[in-house]
């Protein structure tokens, strides 16, 4: 079976993407020198790019051009990820950029049921930590974390040079419990200059909250970018049902 100019187009791209030759962030050719390469029409060639892009193999940007998409990392729903760990499982550079850390005491009269700055943790001295997670040199999330020190006190002496916050707890502090919360929303002036994003472009909102039986240990909000990190869940009929 003959193949069709813009499946043509699009199987030569694909398979430059997926063998290494384009890596993620390259910029494509414009549409006018792919028209000219393959000697056929601009619908021809939006047509291919377009199902690259559906595919999730191309970042397509108004006035810019056509890039390689860079890898989404995924994580479980239902667990609690080590980002770093996902991070370096991708074959990409981790790093973690520390932006606050204080000491807060958190008055029982304060305790909210939500919210941020460990005010969500119970009573008592919270450590909290603010920083960026990194893959290969790009911001990939910006995060807001806070832990119970009364159940983990050894974390105020750690310096997160080697490993962020959600990597240490997750190796030093086993969890029995953990809620997730996961919405979207769009960057504020604050995150789009962390995130060096336009104000008001998506991010993806994870709030997450970890317990050692009765006693909280962290409560952390991670906005990613929103082409960067998606979420998956596998599970059985009878796992419901098990509930």
């Amino acid at each position: 079976m003959t193949m069709s100019m813009h499946e043509r187009i699009r199987t030569e791209i694909e398979r430059k993407i997926l063998s290494g030759v384009l890596a993620p962030g390259d910029r494509l050719p414009t549409e006018h020198e792919l028209m000219t390469e393959y000697n056929c029409a601009r619908m021809t060639v939006n047509k291919a790019l377009s199902a690259l892009a559906a595919a999730g193999l191309l970042d397509r940007r108004k006035r810019a051009g056509s890039f390689v998409a860079r890898p989404r990392l995924h994580a479980m729903v239902l667990d609690v990820p080590d980002l770093m760990q996902e991070v370096l499982r991708r074959g990409q550079a981790y790093k973690f950029q520390l932006l606050k850390r204080e000491i807060k005491t958190v008055k029982p009269k304060d305790v909210k049921t939500g919210g941020q700055d460990g005010f969500d943790l119970g009573p008592g001295k919270v450590l909290v930590l603010a920083g960026i997670h990194y893959a290969d040199g790009r911001e990939l999330a910006v995060e807001q974390r806070s832990v119970n020190l009364a159940a983990v006190p050894d974390i105020q002496h750690v310096a997160f040079d080697s490993e962020p916050p959600g990597s240490w707890l997750l190796h030093h502090v086993p969890w029995t419990d953990a809620e997730t919360r996961i919405s979207a929303r769009a960057a504020d002036e604050q995150l789009a200059a962390l995130l060096h994003l336009d104000r008001g472009a998506p991010i993806l909102q994870i709030e997450r909250r970890t317990w050692r039986g009765k006693d909280s240990i962290t409560s952390v909000q991670q906005a990613f970018r929103a082409e960067s990190y998606d979420l998956f869940a596998k599970f059985s009929a009878q796992q419901v049902a098990d509930r």
